[in-house]
């Protein structure tokens, strides 16, 4: 027996084989502080519980794992995020209460504005500041991926403007900082930190301003290949 033969006369539902999931962790930058969507579950297990977006795979719609999360992601925010990329793979016979799951977990970013008006549209989903994630209970193991993601994109934070994915398309070199600062937890040196953007040539000034404390504050945008720039040296407190 040929390849081609094996193939034609095998059958995939001889073996029993487990549940297979993609979930995000999709964080914002809004009102001076990190939130991440949440949705609430509408059916068992665990229904009613509030937990991360996602879904089963679909044969028929999706050729790579990257195309199932990011539709499940455009069904909740009704947009595509800017930035997304694999944080991990868990699986086990306890963390879904059905049977052997497997989820492959992301983390995303994006600009509150981009999807606000969308999410405010479905009830289902909300975004929920860090600080209050902490005291959720969340739905199946939600809670320890999105502890992975938070640190993940902490470190992130000591090495890349990566967070700056999380802002309005335009943005100050203030906000850049501060969505830095809040991820680290620590006050950033304003002249090294920018001294570092400067340097690595990956902003690009829109020529436009806003008025930030008392002063007109220039805008920027991220260049493209910001998503890959890795410094050096991690950021100085």
């Amino acid at each position: 027996m040929n390849e081609q033969e094996y193939l034609s006369k095998y059958d995939r539902n001889t073996y029993l084989s487990p549940l297979v999931t993609v979930d995000a962790v999709l964080f914002t930058y809004h009102e001076e502080t990190l939130k991440v969507l949440l949705v609430e579950r509408a059916n068992h297990p665990d229904k009613g519980m509030w937990g991360l977006p996602g879904g089963f795979i679909d044969e028929e719609q999706d050729s790579t794992l990257e195309q199932a999360i990011l539709r499940k992601l455009k069904e909740k925010t009704g947009v595509i995020p800017p930035y997304i990329e694999q944080l991990c793979t868990v699986g086990n016979y306890f963390r879904d209460k059905r049977g052997w799951s497997v989820t492959v977990c992301y983390t995303a970013l994006i600009a509150y504005q981009a999807c606000q008006h969308y999410i405010d549209s479905v009830g289902s989903a909300k975004w929920v500041a860090i600080s209050d994630i902490e005291n959720m209970s969340l739905a199946f193991d939600h809670s320890m991926l999105y502890q992975q993601a938070r640190e993940r994109l902490k470190q992130k934070s000591l090495y890349s403007i990566v967070p700056g994915f999380a802002l309005p398309e335009v943005f100050t070199l203030t906000e850049l900082q501060h969505v830095h600062e809040v991820l680290i937890g620590k006050t950033l040196q304003k002249k090294s930190f920018r001294r570092r953007l400067e340097q690595a040539d990956l902003l690009i000034d829109t020529g436009e301003k806003r008025q930030e404390t008392g002063r007109p504050a220039n805008l920027y945008r991220l260049k493209p290949e910001s998503a890959d720039y890795r410094f050096i040296r991690n950021l100085e407190f």
